[in-house]
């Protein structure tokens, strides 16, 4: 796949499209809350959430099933009104906007979506002059930016087909060119990569960081799965039954998440294996400095002592290897603390695990 934009293609998207990253807000929740009433029930969605996405960030959003991503990343749009709390999109409070006012902001908001959502009726061409048409553009200007951006998401040779003549990975480049059009500052992706299968996946993955990267559009994931978030994004947000359990750089939560729910997207542990092994587990985190160093094999022969591998795992994380691992420790108290001691001489970072 390849996405590479000419100086003059660069200076006319760069009025609507380019922003210089910086460390402006762009995005602030302010303790947001979003309740759903049922006959039976009443749902809290999301729990007092306030975090910050600045100008040129690619933000990651994770949690499990059920964490209230999907409905979070809504309340930045407001396709969910939030039952309390503030929405500012760069520095404006749009819960109080009229509804002219916010439809002018939405034009600056784009989404995709698992689903893809296209328009089946349509040609591919005539899906990404969608939102053109409704804002008024003439239709030689919106088929000639339609043109622009199929050749930005590589599909420039199927403006004629339909949406059932695609793959799944085109139907998703197609709603990338379409949240385009309207020269978004903010690009939301709702569970976007899904539905696809992994190579699939990283190509996608790969077009929004260039889209980040060349066109300075500020990325917003929902995501349920951990190698997204390594992939692409610099910040982190982790959610569980609503609440913010942590939030930070991506390699800052990935050497030392605070709460369980990162801990088990991050590395998640067997419970066979746990339950069987017993005795005391060590989390040793690998930075890019020492991910490819013997740590264990200079343990077991220094120590004289030898440890079990519960899990382990190497990610890439913007372009610096971390790792992580789970052992478990000899039954021994005076072979295990012997360890533990070798591991702070060496200024390995770790933490023991309940």
């Amino acid at each position: 796949m390849t996405c590479e934009f000419s100086s003059e293609r660069y200076q006319r998207y760069s009025l609507g499209f380019f922003y210089a990253k910086g460390n402006k807000k762009l995005i602030e929740l302010k303790n947001v809350c979003k309740t759903f009433e049922t006959q039976s029930d009443t749902v809290e969605a999301v729990k007092n959430i306030s975090l910050t996405v600045e100008d040129g960030d690619i933000y990651g959003i994770i949690g499990l099933s059920g964490a209230g991503k999907s409905t979070l990343v809504r309340c930045i749009n407001l396709l969910e009104i939030p039952t309390s709390g503030s929405v500012l999109i760069d520095g404006t409070d749009i819960t109080k906007l009229n509804k002219k006012q916010l439809r002018e902001i939405r034009h600056k908001i784009s989404m995709i979506f698992q689903g893809f959502n296209l328009l089946s009726q349509r040609s591919v061409i005539k899906n990404v002059c969608y939102p053109l048409e409704i804002t008024g553009v003439p239709k030689t200007q919106a088929l000639k930016k339609a043109r622009e951006l199929l050749k930005i998401v590589d599909l420039a040779d199927k403006e004629k087909a339909y949406p059932s003549q695609l793959s799944g990975g085109q139907k998703q480049r197609v709603a990338i060119a379409r949240a385009l059009a309207t020269d978004p500052k903010i690009l939301l992706c709702d569970e976007a990569t899904s539905a696809l299968d992994p190579n699939t996946t990283a190509s996608i993955l790969n077009l929004l960081k260039k889209i980040n990267e060349e066109l300075g559009v500020t990325i917003v994931v929902i995501t349920h799965e951990m190698k997204v978030v390594e992939k692409i994004c610099n910040k982190v947000a982790v959610l569980n039954h609503g609440e913010m359990q942590e939030s930070g750089l991506v390699s800052e939560v990935f050497l030392s998440p605070k709460s369980e729910t990162a801990k088990e997207l991050i590395l998640p542990q067997s419970r066979a294996v746990s339950s069987i092994t017993g005795g005391r587990k060590i989390r040793i985190v690998f930075d890019g400095r020492s991910t490819f160093e013997p740590i264990i094999s200079n343990l077991a022969l220094e120590c004289h002592t030898a440890v079990n591998i519960l899990g382990a795992d190497t990610k890439d994380i913007n372009g610096t290897a971390y790792g992580q691992m789970l052992i478990g420790l000899p039954s021994d108290e005076k072979d295990a603390q012997r360890a533990i001691e070798y591991l702070k001489s060496h200024n390995i970072n770790f933490e023991e695990e309940n």
